[in-house]
């Protein structure tokens, strides 16, 4: 992605930008023998991501008083598999593909108050990384921390932010959390 941020390459969606990657490392590790089906398959991977625990629950009681979309550095044909996979409850779904940029670029933030034609201010990110809701704050979205200690599987390699009440509009513990403190 920094690489089509950067205009090192042309604007690619992200679904071919894991197949790219999908080439790089079948060649890598010398794997010949996937069939083109196989590998479309292994490149789609993340339209078959399990959802987080608490996200149908906590977006299908958020969903009675709000629009509920991704605001999503994937395409919409992934998120839309990824909806239908995991039986998560948007509205909309807005990809990167709309806009040709990725987050944290503006055009990306701003898509949802432009394609759902409301204030930036009227729109709420939510997300579990300080830096998206630092940088979509900077834009007039308000902003709803939801904390995730396994947003990196548990292990070693990173730890997951942490947010501490008012640093945000909204600091929550889980998507049922957040829609408890947007009154749903």
């Amino acid at each position: 992605m920094n690489k089509v941020r950067k205009s090192e390459i042309p604007w690619t969606r992200l679904d071919d930008l894991q197949r790219m990657i999908l080439e790089d490392l079948l060649k890598q590790y010398r794997i010949e023998e996937l069939s083109e089906e196989e590998k479309i398959d292994w490149a789609h991977v993340w339209r078959r991501l399990k959802p987080w625990p608490d996200s149908v629950e906590g977006l299908t009681r958020l969903k009675r008083k709000y629009i509920v979309l991704p605001m999503s550095n994937g395409n919409v044909a992934l998120m839309t598999n990824l909806a239908k996979f995991g039986g998560l409850p948007w509205d909309v779904v807005l990809g990167s593909d709309l806009v040709q940029h990725y987050k944290p670029d503006r055009e990306m933030y701003l898509s949802a108050p432009f394609y759902l034609d409301l204030k930036p201010d009227e729109v709420m990110m939510c997300a579990a990384h300080v830096d998206d809701l630092q940088a979509v704050r900077s834009y007039g979205l308000r902003t709803g921390f939801i904390y995730r200690p396994n947003e990196y599987g548990g292990g070693p390699v990173e730890v997951p932010d942490k947010a501490k009440p008012g640093e945000f509009d909204v600091v929550s513990a889980s998507i049922v959390d957040l829609a408890r403190h947007l009154g749903t």
